[in-house]
């Protein structure tokens, strides 16, 4: 018993905790934060997801040069969602010549496609849809 009782003493003055109880709340306590934060990234990556906007410019034509060029595009984007674009025409420098913001209204595609005529101030040689977003 006076060993039990000198350990006892030892381990109050040295400030020892032979409580398991202690560490099991420190394991539970971390193991929920951990949680918490792959809660809050996968809900950060599912909105900002759920709000981009996929772009492919299918072809341009040229045809009315210098005074215009037509852009091809599909957009992916939410379904029942409506749209704004940015639709550019270029010079050979890839100076812009001439652009355009256009909006759609919502649609239940998931896909669609668009044709944007754009005047130019210049001979173009390129157009673009460098970027869109949902309103």
């Amino acid at each position: 018993m006076t060993a039990m009782r000198t350990q006892q003493e030892l381990d109050d003055r040295y400030g020892r905790v032979r409580s398991a109880g202690r560490r099991r709340s420190a394991w539970i306590v971390g193991g929920l934060v951990v949680l918490a934060l792959i809660g809050y990234f996968g809900w950060n990556t599912y909105t900002q997801a759920a709000q981009s906007v996929d772009i492919d410019v299918t072809g341009f034509d040229l045809s009315d040069a210098p005074h215009s060029v037509t852009v091809d595009f599909q957009l992916t984007l939410t379904r029942g969602s409506a749209v704004s674009c940015v639709v550019e025409a270029q010079d050979e420098d890839h100076g812009v010549v001439g652009w355009k913001v256009v909006s759609y209204p919502a649609d239940d595609a998931h896909s669609r496609t668009f044709s944007e005529r754009v005047a130019t101030t210049a001979a173009a040689t390129t157009g673009l849809v460098p970027s869109c977003w949902i309103p």
